[in-house]
């Protein structure tokens, strides 16, 4: 605890220590964004730059991104956190601090952005993570925002969706106990699931520890428990060595999972192996119409790959801090003020179009937004099968 407060101490002397009153070069908007460029989820990182890096060009090639009554560049720093808690503080300090940018997209995954939050809070910058699920990272955090739905909404979504779609009246959870997203979604998809179908509905509720890479003594007792789907709100990268090692034990009942099932590389890793499963997510490629096809064309004919929602969710989270950047009418250049102001203008958005769906925000940095259920086709495609809003 007191190295937690030490820390957070140490942050903000640091930024009245070297943030300048000047926060742009010229007539250029400084944007950090603190991603995984290596580390557990690289593709995460890779799919964040890439988005990016198109609406940057886009807008940058247009001229620039005009607020009040003038006409900034944009930068875009892009910095490794490295999938780690402890990297992405160091690099959300290093931003707000040495790079001086105006606001952070990012962290992705709440085990990182939940950690970052805390200090761009402390420094009075704003933040948003497009994909992070975990409600402490906004939680007593005005400076903190996010682009996606809360766990507390999906884990009865993906609950409900079970019961009506598998009629399953048992269920049983794999999650990694020492990771935020995974265990807090678990809990709350439990407490779900047990409300619709009453105490021990919930049949085999089984963890894991970060790195692990053999499953079969939990999956084992899962198995003989009998129920009826198996939950698992694990990372792309897990979910394939998960979902193989209980097909081996002789299950062959349905799996649903979250929206960190979502990467493109969830099928070149999983293949046969997770097709027919469902999982809950932020939008679905297949069959997008509109903007988010626009956005899907331009990044796979760039890229040479499908989007995955993180990506889609980066491309959220930049539009609505440049809509509150332009709401505020004009940046004065004084680095706290404008990030006050920006701060101000993010709570204040409503019924803002998104490619992942419309958002309006609430008090407390998180936006009231839908839900999609996805499934995963005979071809290794992911469909859109039914929305689920609040």
């Amino acid at each position: 605890m007191q190295r937690k407060t030490t820390f957070l101490t140490l942050a903000v002397i640091a930024s009245l220590c070297f943030a300048t009153l000047a926060w742009s070069a010229g007539d250029t908007i400084k944007v950090g964004f603190n991603i995984p460029l290596t580390g557990d989820i690289p593709k995460v990182g890779e799919s964040s730059k890439f988005a990016a890096e198109i609406l940057k060009d886009e807008i940058n090639g247009a001229g620039g991104l005009k607020v009040g009554n003038k006409t900034y560049k944009l930068e875009f720093i892009y910095d490794d956190n490295e999938s780690k808690a402890e990297s992405a503080t160091s690099t959300a300090l290093k931003l707000i601090t040495q790079n001086e940018v105006l606001a952070i997209i990012g962290p992705q995954s709440s085990k990182q952005a939940i950690p970052a939050g805390e200090v761009c809070n402390a420094n009075k910058t704003p933040m948003i993570s497009p994909w992070s699920t975990n409600p402490k990272t906004t939680e007593g955090r005005p400076y903190v925002f996010r682009a996606c739905f809360l766990d507390p909404f999906q884990g009865p979504v993906a609950a409900k969706f079970v019961t009506e779609e598998f009629g399953a009246k048992k269920a049983a959870v794999l999650y990694d106990i020492a990771s935020d997203y995974p265990k807090g979604l678990a809990e709350f998809f439990k407490e779900a699931f047990e409300k619709i179908h009453g105490p021990g509905s919930v049949v085999a509720f089984e963890t894991f520890t970060t790195k692990d890479k053999d499953f079969s003594a939990q999956l084992t007792k899962i198995v003989s428990a009998g129920p009826d789907v198996i939950f698992v709100p694990q990372y792309y990268d897990e979910v394939p060595l998960i979902v193989k090692q209980a097909q081996e034990l002789g299950w062959k009942k349905p799996f649903m999972g979250s929206d960190s099932w979502g990467s493109a590389e969830l099928m070149k890793l999983c293949g046969d192996a997770c097709k027919g499963s469902y999982f809950s997510t932020h939008y679905a490629a297949a069959g997008a119409k509109g903007a988010t096809k626009e956005f899907i064309d331009k990044y796979n004919a760039k890229y040479g790959y499908v989007p995955d929602d993180v990506a889609a969710l980066t491309w959220d989270a930049i539009r609505l801090l440049f809509q509150a950047m332009q709401n505020t009418n004009g940046l004065s250049g004084n680095i706290d003020k404008d990030r006050d102001a920006i701060k101000d203008q993010l709570t204040n958005i409503k019924d803002f179009e998104g490619i992942t769906g419309k958002m309006t925000f609430t008090p407390g940095g998180n936006p009231t937004k839908c839900a999609v259920i996805v499934k995963i086709s005979d071809k290794g495609e992911f469909e859109f099968f039914k929305s689920a809003c609040p």
